[in-house]
């Protein structure tokens, strides 16, 4: 049996955060928390790129652009759509959730969906740092663990398949 596992260990890796300026006050505390666990598992500063952008709609396309660009070993998206008394809600959360498993089918670079949907802005705060952890910092140990998948699944399945005398 082979088991193949990505890991903690971020040196070396190039990643993208993705961040809207709306709802900056929950928004700006998921980039503090991504940040910091980027760089406590060893991603340089100078390896992460922000790309702030005005809305978690903007990231649609700024996910086909830098997907385009494939400079990264993964990006992670950011942001927080809070409930109001319309359904914009609905529209922006299913959009934005659809539009990164459909990025994620079709890219080889992993993206990471770290979008709060909550129905109140002290949700999404505990949610940001204040009672629930960060999801910004979860988000950024997944963009490592799956970078790091990346490279695992390209190297062994490699070396497997050239070992069966099969190339692929």
């Amino acid at each position: 049996m082979m088991v193949i596992q990505g890991g903690y260990n971020g040196e070396g890796l190039k990643v993208a955060i993705v961040v809207p300026r709306f709802n900056d006050l929950v928004t700006s505390k998921l980039l503090e928390g991504a940040l910091d666990g980027l760089m406590r598992h060893g991603v340089s500063e100078k390896d992460i790129t922000v790309v702030k952008i005005p809305g978690s709609m903007e990231a649609i396309y700024t996910l086909r652009k830098l997907l385009d660009l494939e400079l990264h070993d993964a990006i992670i998206v950011l942001g927080a759509v809070i409930r109001g008394e319309t359904y914009h809600f609905n529209v922006v959360a299913n959009e934005i959730g659809k539009a990164v498993a459909q990025f994620n089918m079709k890219s080889d670079i992993p993206i990471v969906f770290g979008v709060l949907t909550t129905d109140t802005l002290e949700q999404a705060l505990n949610r940001a740092g204040a009672k629930s952890g960060n999801k910004g910092f979860e988000a950024a140990m997944v963009a490592i663990e799956m970078a790091n998948l990346r490279k695992q699944l390209r190297r062994d399945l490699f070396e497997t398949s050239n070992s069966n005398g099969r190339e692929r």
